[in-house]
């Protein structure tokens, strides 16, 4: 599979790329996009819910009212769940939700959620480009030029650049990551993916150990 460059002024460059189909055109795996996915999101809940139990709930020491006579259920302390302002029962506690995965089933997801962007015409390559200074406007001509301004974007690089990086953290509908530092949820949660094209053999590379 070969993808047309283009310039960030939204020409073609009159080069292409060609993309392994050994990452770019493998059946996907459902499953395993499943996992990734589900482990991603896993990942990020901090796990800090908590109640109090009856033990925990401040008073109770005495019995609230007498036994018999009051036409009320017996109670014997106001901490009980049965009780408004009482502890409560089976409720969150603080728990870790990480879930790891085997590293071949991470390769495989990504593998396959890059190559159902590349059957979909959903990856974009474009040269390598940077910008003297953090710049939000040089950002969106880019982004207006290659008709993407619409459209929730990943942007890879081949590796960190700040500039790039400060120049599009403000948009709400771009996303910028070094190319083998995207995960399978990065690369599913956007409508395109526009590659520089150093980032292309980045990929390649990240995908052979």
């Amino acid at each position: 599979m070969e993808l047309e460059v283009y310039k960030k002024d939204g020409t073609k460059s009159g080069e292409k790329v060609k993309l392994s189909t050994e990452i770019f055109g493998i059946e996907p795996n459902r499953h395993a996009l499943y996992l990734a996915v589900r482990s991603y999101l896993d990942n990020q809940r901090q796990g800090t819910h908590k109640v109090k139990t009856r033990a925990e709930v401040r008073g109770g020491g005495k019995k609230p009212f007498r036994q018999k006579g009051t036409g009320n259920a017996r109670q014997g302390s106001i901490r009980s769940p049965l009780m408004i302002g009482g502890g409560s029962i089976f409720g969150p506690v603080p728990r870790d939700y990480t879930r790891e995965l085997p590293a071949k089933i991470k390769k495989l997801a990504r593998k396959s959620a890059l190559s159902i962007k590349a059957k979909e015409g959903q990856i974009k390559v474009v040269e390598d480009f940077s910008f003297e200074k953090p710049k939000t406007k040089d950002m969106v001509a880019v982004l207006k030029a290659l008709e993407l301004e619409e459209r929730k974007t990943l942007l890879l690089t081949a590796k960190s650049d700040e500039n790039v990086y400060l120049s599009g953290r403000n948009l709400p509908r771009l996303h910028i990551l070094p190319a083998d530092k995207a995960s399978t949820y990065d690369l599913l949660n956007n409508q395109v993916i526009l590659c520089q094209k150093s980032a292309v053999e980045v990929l390649h590379n990240t995908f052979k150990h």
